[in-house]
């Protein structure tokens, strides 16, 4: 293997890996910043040995091992412990100890879960709801800022700016690192439930890099809203988005081709369909709908995923039920991205024309400017007119905007398709 295979192996590594690692370090050090520094730390080790000694049979485990015992010679010269009482170095000792040995470390609540613990100490009330969302995507999906930048629609500096600010105020706060109970996890589940959310949207249509998709984050987003329906059973939005995200996972298979090349929702092979994840999304959905939360936000987005599970062929599809369960979900979000789905809705169910008003309407939308999305969608109605000259740009200016490969070779087929359109009669 080549230092550059290497290198990208420690890359795929990192990617799937950092979010534990993060989070077994804090548990220990009690520190988000100074964990994912010493998680920092281990993957330098890593690009610094594995290149000559080969990659481990477990790199994971090998990058745990490391940051945990660089974890532990930082406690044991942090000379501030010394001096406390007697009962936290014996509590210390014993993590210590329990470290040492493969840090088996007991778990101390009904969760058993440093993931999830992660999740809500990103989300505490400390931080504001900007600073949770972007902690919490930094530490648990591994995502750089630029790629939480572009999930946000907002610079990049400002969404470095709110992770620094962040970290700083747990620390400074000394915010416990558990799952909160009563009140105050009813406070704090909304903005848990975006994260995850968004975390699931990246691993689902990643906004940069080679791949479609990065199925290890749609994993880890569908654990993690699970764990949330068992602690919040009787929360109906939490079963609302994991409806959504369970039936949204059951295309994966169908997204992407051999090759890895993006497949559209019109035209995947619907026999791919996990119908096992279908049938787990639709009985979340109706739990949601149970305890009266048909008309959440989440459960609104699963009910429009569920008309697309339906559908044995696109022919059967109900769209014009998916264009009135748009209305709904933009009366209550109020969300440009919303209202640009909701114009395919109704493109769908009223023709091109009819989406492509909805979507001229958003064209001044200050957070829709660098939304390649946007002109893509645009680009499709257009094309659908037969008007290929102004579909063709507007593909192109999707293509050049998309920090995703897969996604850009897509849009300039598509823009390639217009040309051909051009010399039909």
């Amino acid at each position: 293997m080549t230092a550059i295979d290497t290198h990208r192996a420690i890359d795929a590594v990192w990617r799937i890996e950092s979010a534990r690692i993060i989070a077994g370090l804090t548990r220990i050090v009690r520190d988000v910043g100074l964990a994912e520094e010493l998680a920092q730390d281990a993957l330098v080790a890593a690009l610094e040995r594995w290149p000559e000694s080969g990659i481990p049979d477990n790199p994971g485990a090998w990058l745990m091992a490391t940051a945990k015992h660089r974890a532990i010679d930082n406690i044991r010269r942090n000379k501030l412990l010394e001096r406390k009482h007697e009962e936290l170095g014996r509590e210390l000792k014993a993590q210590q100890e329990a470290a040492v040995a493969d840090f088996e470390i007991a778990q101390d609540d009904d969760i058993g879960d440093d993931l999830l613990r992660l999740v809500f100490i990103s989300c505490h009330p400390v931080l504001s709801t900007e600073g949770r969302v972007a902690l919490t995507l930094r530490l648990l999906g591994g995502l750089t800022t630029d790629e939480i930048a572009r999930a946000f629609l907002v610079p990049e500096p400002t969404v470095a700016q709110r992770i620094v600010r962040a970290k700083r105020t747990l620390s400074e706060a000394s915010v416990p690192f558990e799952v909160p109970r009563g009140p105050n996890l009813a406070a704090r589940l909304s903005s848990v439930l975006e994260v995850i959310y968004l975390i699931f949207n990246e691993g689902y249509s990643a906004t940069s890099g080679d791949d479609w998709m990065r199925p290890a984050l749609c994993e880890d987003a569908l654990r993690l809203g699970r764990i949330l329906a068992g602690l919040a059973p009787n929360e109906p939005e939490v079963h609302g988005l994991v409806a959504l995200m369970e039936i949204q996972a059951s295309r994966a298979r169908a997204r992407t081709g051999p090759s890895g090349e993006p497949i559209l929702l019109l035209d995947q092979d619907r026999a791919r369909w996990d119908q096992l994840l279908i049938h787990r999304g639709l009985a979340a959905l109706e739990r949601a709908e149970q305890f009266g939360g048909a008309s959440g936000a989440y459960a609104l987005q699963a009910a429009i995923a569920a008309c697309h599970a339906r559908a044995r062929t696109p022919a059967e599809t109900d769209w014009r039920r998916i264009a009135s369960l748009y209305d709904a979900l933009a009366e209550l979000t109020l969300s440009p991205i919303v209202e640009l789905n909701r114009a395919v809705a109704y493109a769908m169910a009223l023709g091109p024309a009819a989406g492509l008003e909805l979507v001229d309407a958003l064209a001044s939308e200050p957070s829709l400017k660098s939304y390649h999305l946007l002109p893509s969608v645009r680009g499709d109605f257009l094309f659908k007119l037969r008007r290929f000259p102004e579909a063709q740009a507007e593909f192109e200016r999707a293509a050049s905007l998309t920090r995703n490969g897969r996604e850009r070779q897509l849009l300039l087929d598509r823009a390639r398709a217009c040309a051909g359109g051009l010399s039909q009669p």
